[in-house]
């Protein structure tokens, strides 16, 4: 399953994840990403409901998108225990989410089943995707040096930048008021510019490449901001945590989560929920250039 083996497919590429859609002839790659109108919808749904936009969706990143490729690692951050999945068909699976993940939506969105973790796919699952995404996993060095997803044919790339990391519960626990870190939220504000900048250069020099920009902190921002407005009332907790903000201690095998999920923005310390997830996930499809730019995941997907 190695990428010099996908040349063929489409890719989504992204800052804190990497999906990948296959399409005939060259690949295309876009990056994670946030926001969106509707209803959050129920965990585990899966199947196609409609036409695939794309044949597949190859995925990279970190625990915001991991689905359980960590569950058999030798590591700390696995979510393959209740209550994680707790609203997922099937229940815990690695996603460190009570239910969907940002681009299980997505792949809906796509008419793509879901997608699975590189540990338990098989040969044939190749031809429809593989999710890479695992927990605590960061970009080396020798990684940027080394981008070739470029030379390997991928041409559409879809590139999320951070998002507002100074009001995760986590962070909130550290404040005896329970305020966002503006200190930590300007750290975020230079690098997403960075990569917007580097995203308009690649489109002006890279023949044939289509770049798009995901503006996930300020899609996060209007969460937080108009949270009424998008049906939730608790913005500042996890669902499932233990200490200040549900944040200090992050969400333990067998903890009760709150009763009332659908209207938390926090999953646990580091995570969103859900509803958040389902949200961020059809902005990220069919947003404006307010927040996703130049163009949206399903322009994207549809140019030939």
């Amino acid at each position: 399953m190695a990428l010099t083996k996908l040349t063929t497919k489409l890719l989504f590429v992204a800052i804190l994840g990497l999906l990948a859609f296959t399409q005939v002839g060259h690949a295309q790659f876009f990056n994670g990403t946030v926001g969106g109108d509707g209803d959050a919808a129920g965990g585990g749904r899966g199947a196609p409901t409609k036409e695939a936009l794309v044949p597949a969706m190859f995925i990279f990143g970190d625990s915001l998108i991991d689905n359980g490729n960590n569950n058999n690692l030798a590591s700390l951050a696995k979510a393959n225990y209740l209550p994680y999945g707790i609203d997922f068909n099937g229940g815990p699976t690695g996603r460190f989410s009570n239910g969907y993940t940002m681009v299980d939506e997505i792949a809906e969105q796509l008419g793509l089943p879901l997608i699975p973790p590189y540990t338990e796919a098989t040969n044939g699952d190749v031809t429809r995707g593989v999710n890479y995404a695992s927990a605590a996993a960061g970009i080396l060095d020798d990684t940027g040096r080394n981008f070739t997803l470029y030379n390997l044919g991928a041409r559409k790339f879809v590139i999320a930048g951070l998002g507002v990391m100074g009001c995760i519960p986590s962070i909130l626990a550290q404040s005896p008021a329970g305020l966002c870190s503006e200190e930590v939220n300007k750290l975020v504000t230079p690098f997403n510019q960075n990569v917007k900048a580097m995203i308009n250069n690649f489109n002006a020099n890279l023949p044939g490449a289509r770049f798009t920009y995901i503006d996930i902190a300020k899609m996060f921002r209007e969460v937080l901001t108009n949270s009424e407005r998008y049906g939730f009332s608790v913005v500042n907790r996890g669902c499932c945590g233990i200490g200040r903000n549900a944040g200090q201690i992050t969400c333990l095998p067998f903890q009760t989560p709150c009763n009332e999920r659908g209207q938390y923005v926090f999953w646990d310390a580091f995570h969103p929920t859900e509803a958040v997830n389902v949200l961020m996930g059809r902005k990220a499809f069919n947003g404006d250039t307010t927040y996703v730019y130049p163009i949206n995941i399903e322009q994207l997907a549809r140019i030939g």
